[in-house]
Parts: structure tokens; C-alpha cells; sequence
């Protein structure tokens, strides 16, 4: 497997900031797309990442070499009061990856299954916001705005109801 050279300096904190947490495996991981300038600036492999070994590490079925996962917990304002115990309730932090800008960029996998966070939720990710947080952010990103930005698209081949009983379709994750 090509080295994602993590840095995991957000694993060495005190416990009380996280909580170590392997992704869901999910039944049936396939790409959507794959972001190759993004891979480049992270020095990693956008052609390793489509292949079925990438796509294992993509969608949480593979921990890649390396990597710490976790739950990142913090406290903030939530529905109007502050909440001292909040964190990622549908996020796994892989790690940090040093860019080519010699920045320091977390990899995360969003929609990959419930954390200690995740407050009754599924933690899961429907395709079609995922499809458009990456296109938005992309384009914030070209504009010139500091933004988050998505490395991948995978679909699970998972599919959950919502409370409304519409269901959205295939889960993604990442």
C-alpha cells in the first residue's frame, strides 16, 4: 500500500479531546470521484486512491499505515447554550497529512458511521450533500476562499430511511 504519510499530532492530546474509533466497515464501497489536484498537493497517489485498495482506506474498510483514527471531541454553542461535551458525530479524523504548501491538512471520513457524538444519529452521509459539499468547495476553493475540501467520494451500498420515511439513496463516506 502507497504511504499516506500521516502526522498525528491531534492523537497525542490528552484523551478528553478525542475518542479512538475505527470507521464503520461499510458492505459494498465503490468511487464516485476522486480529487487529483487535491491528492497531489497532499502527496498521495490519485491513481492508488482508485484503485480497490485506496477505495478500502476511502470508505473506512482499511485503516492505512499510519493512521490514528478518532472522534474528535470540543465544547461550543449549540441551540442556543453552550454545551461543554460536543464533537464528531458522523466524522472519523484519519490524521494529518503535511501538504506541498508544507501545511498542515486533516484527513477525515465524513459519513463514516456513529461516535460517542453522534446523539442518537446514524452517523452516515447521504450522496447527494456530499456530491455537493465537494462541488461547493471546489469552488470556493478556486475562488481564492480557505475552505474544506474533499479528497473522495465513495458510495457504502448502504441505504437508511429518515424520519420523514424518505429515503435518499445509496450512503457515502468520505
Amino acid at each position: 500500500m502507497p504511504a499516506i504519510h500521516f502526522d498525528n499530532t491531534y492523537a497525542q492530546l490528552p484523551e478528553s479531546f478525542f475518542t479512538k474509533l475505527s470507521p464503520a466497515q461499510v458492505p459494498a464501497p465503490k468511487l464516485v470521484r476522486v480529487n487529483s489536484e487535491l491528492a497531489e498537493k497532499l502527496s498521495v497517489d490519485a491513481d492508488w486512491l482508485q484503485s480497490p485498495e485506496g477505495i478500502a482506506v476511502l470508505s473506512g474498510n482499511t485503516i492505512a499505515d499510519g493512521s490514528e483514527p478518532l472522534a474528535q471531541a470540543y465544547a461550543g454553542h449549540q441551540f442556543g447554550g453552550y454545551n461543554p461535551q460536543l464533537g464528531d458525530g458522523r466524522a472519523i479524523l484519519l490524521g494529518e497529512i503535511i501538504g506541498t504548501d508544507s501545511k498542515r491538512y486533516d484527513m477525515q471520513l465524513k459519513g463514516s458511521g456513529r461516535t460517542p457524538y453522534s446523539r442518537g444519529g446514524d452517523g452516515k452521509a447521504a450522496l447527494g450533500p456530499v456530491i455537493r459539499e465537494y462541488i461547493l468547495s471546489e469552488a470556493m476553493a478556486a475562488l481564492g476562499v480557505s475552505t474544506t475540501r474533499a479528497l473522495a467520494a465513495v458510495t457504502t451500498g448502504e441505504t437508511v430511511v429518515r424520519q420523514d420515511g424518505h429515503c435518499p439513496g445509496p450512503f457515502s463516506s468520505g
